[in-house]
Order: C-alpha cells, then sequence, then structure tokens
C-alpha cells in the first residue's frame, strides 16, 4: 500500500482526487488543507461533507478519518505542523494541488500569492527533502504561458513572461521543482491544468459566477467583450489524467533525478461567450450583459498541446464539452439542496446567501 499526502484536499481539483481515490485499497490516503475563511470557505465545507469529513469544531492537527482517507487541518506556512506530518507519516508520492487562486486578485494582493504559493510550497519541498519524500506531482497553470503568441502551446515554449502574480507564482513553483529534483535526486511532474470546469467548482470561477448571476437575474460581466479563447477542460478528465501519473511514478523505472511538465487540457478552445450560451441553454435562463474590456492580468487565449501528456499515459482529455457543462448544471441546480441538507428542495427554492 502507497500512502499518499494530498495537499488543497478540500479544493475542486484535490476534493475529486479524494473521491477517486477514496475506495482503492492500494492507498493510504492524508488530505490536508487550510480551511481559510474566504468566498469558497462554505463550499469546501460541503465537499468535505460529500467525502464523510464532518469538519465539526475541527482544530489544527486533529485526525478525521473515513475509510482509507484521514484528513487534517493544516497550513502549510505552518512550517513546525508540516515538519510533524511528515515526520509521523513516511510517504511514497506528494500531490500539491494548494494555492491561492485567482488571476485578478493576484495584480491587488501579491503578498498573500507569494506567501501561500511560493513560500508554501518552499516549506513543503524542503519537508521532501528532510524526509526523503522523492516523488511529487504538483500543479502549475497554463497563465504561465503569458505572453506567448504561438497556439497550441508546447511545454517547450518559453514561459518566461507572466502577467499576472498568480502566473509568475506558479512559474516560480516549476523552478523552485527543478531545482530541488536536481539538488535532491527527486522524481518531480508539474502539471498545467487549463480552465478546469465540472461539479463543486470554485466558486470565483466563471461557469459558477454565470449560474448564480443567470438564476438571480443578474448582470455578467464578459470580459473582453465575450471574445476571451478558453481550453477549457472537465474536471474528469483531469483527474483521469492525474490517476494514471501517480501509477506511472509509482510503479515505473523512472531514473532520477526525473523532472517534467505536462500540459493537461483538452485542445479544443471556445470563446467565453459560446461558453456562457451553452451554460444558458442547458440552464433554460438568458443572461444579461455587461461587455467589457479584457483586465489586467488576464491573457486573451489559451490552447493546450497534449501530445506529450498522451505520450506520456496513452490518455488525452476526451470529454465531451456539452456533455461536461450539463453534468456542471445538473450539480449546481442541486447544490444549495445538499448544502444546506434539505434534499427534497430545489435550487431555486433556496437562497444564495453567504456566497
Amino acid at each position: 500500500m502507497s500512502k499518499i499526502l494530498v495537499t488543497g484536499a478540500a479544493g475542486f481539483i484535490g476534493f475529486h482526487l479524494l473521491n477517486s481515490l477514496i475506495d482503492d485499497t492500494n492507498f493510504e490516503i492524508i488530505g490536508i488543507d487550510n480551511l481559510q475563511v474566504n468566498q469558497d470557505f462554505q463550499i469546501k465545507i460541503a465537499r468535505l461533507k460529500q467525502l464523510n469529513i464532518n469538519i465539526g469544531d475541527l482544530d489544527n492537527g486533529r485526525v478525521i478519518h473515513y475509510k482509507n482517507l484521514s484528513f487534517i487541518k493544516i497550513d502549510l506556512l505552518e512550517k513546525n505542523m508540516l515538519e510533524a506530518l511528515f515526520l509521523n507519516h513516511k510517504f511514497d508520492l506528494v500531490i500539491h494541488l494548494a494555492a491561492q487562486t485567482g488571476v485578478r486578485d493576484s495584480v491587488f494582493f501579491p503578498q498573500k500569492y507569494i506567501d501561500n504559493n511560493i513560500s508554501a510550497f518552499n516549506n513543503l519541498l524542503e519537508c521532501c527533502r528532510n524526509h526523503k519524500v522523492s516523488r511529487l506531482i504538483y500543479a502549475s497553470s497554463s497563465s504561465v504561458y503569458g505572453m506567448n503568441t504561438r497556439m497550441p502551446y508546447q511545454e517547450s515554449d518559453a514561459a518566461e513572461r507572466p502577467l499576472s502574480i498568480y502566473a509568475m507564482t506558479k512559474k516560480a513553483n516549476e523552478l523552485q521543482a527543478h531545482a530541488y529534483t536536481m539538488n535532491n535526486n527527486m522524481n518531480t511532474i508539474g502539471l498545467r491544468f487549463f480552465t478546469v470546469y465540472g461539479p463543486w467548482c470554485r466558486t470565483d470561477m466563471a461557469a459558477y459566477l454565470f449560474m448564480k448571476s443567470l438564476i438571480k437575474g443578474e448582470e455578467i460581466s464578459l470580459f473582453n467583450y465575450g471574445n476571451m479563447l478558453r481550453d477549457f477542460t472537465y474536471v474528469d478528465d483531469v483527474i483521469k489524467s492525474i490517476l494514471l501519473i501517480i501509477q506511472k511514478i509509482i510503479s515505473s523505472n523512472l531514473t532520477p533525478p526525473y523532472y517534467e511538465i505536462f500540459n493537461v487540457g483538452s485542445s479544443n478552445p471556445i470563446t467565453l461567450a459560446e461558453y456562457l450560451s451553452v451554460i444558458e441553454a442547458e440552464m433554460g435562463v438568458k443572461g444579461i450583459y455587461n461587455y467589457i474590456p479584457i483586465q489586467t492580468g488576464e491573457v486573451q487565449s489559451t490552447y493546450a498541446d497534449v501530445q506529450k501528456l498522451g505520450r506520456f499515459i496513452d490518455y488525452r482529455p476526451c470529454t465531451d464539452f456539452m456533455s461536461g457543462v450539463k453534468e456542471m448544471v445538473s450539480w449546481f441546480k442541486n447544490y444549495y439542496a445538499v448544502l444546506n441538507d434539505q434534499p427534497g428542495k430545489t435550487f431555486l427554492q433556496n437562497e444564495f446567501s453567504g456566497v
């Protein structure tokens, strides 16, 4: 049995990964999250509830168990708690999904991103070094491509001109991982995710904001006048990719030091306006639009070349976009009923308080 540490366990991708691993007897999972009280706090608690993790009056360091999963509230900036965690568990693999997310906020609150993305990741790498954990998978972002204009993006493209502090921190993570890989004979894999969407998405993401505004009859801001081009990638494809990479990094003979980066995207970019129109059709509601210019820090287009990923794990994201949106909207319609523990009530009868 392999013991895996997953950071950001209550986050969008972290939750889906734990949900896929929770019945797999080949793995013992330790999930950690700082459960920071912000706009996503409520949905994080709801995600954990889906995993049968009821945090109650959870204190830092207290462990909650369910099947092969143990959940602990830990902040990666708390070095002593993190060191104690590694001392008490001999991890075979670390999967780092925790991050301060959001491009626009990073422009206004750079220190928060430097602390939670760069400093926190360095603490994690130090624990890996100190406790001889040689395998690491970590989340990067398509935003690292920044001012690149050649499409589709390939991993070999230069990524030296980020447009946001968030993108800069993700590029810094790749450089941190490279240095630790070479200095400590590790095997590390970075994943550049391309605009992941699906059930249990973050409440600051376009998909969630669109659905919320549609049902409340509120105006929807369409940046770059709706012409932003994004390589929307369904969350199940992301999780399938991670699971296959887990198998590869644990069972195969990757010769250390091994450092690699892969794009994880659908390779099927569409405009923001088209994305919204599909959500509208599925919800049966027409939106009220406010067309505004592109915002500081945003890239105009993303488009993933995933040939390298396909060669590595013999899999490429393949979920049909319409099917993915249908699943996401279906989840959204029931989210508040689940959150409020009212299974007989539809989302139309619930309020959007606290979101």
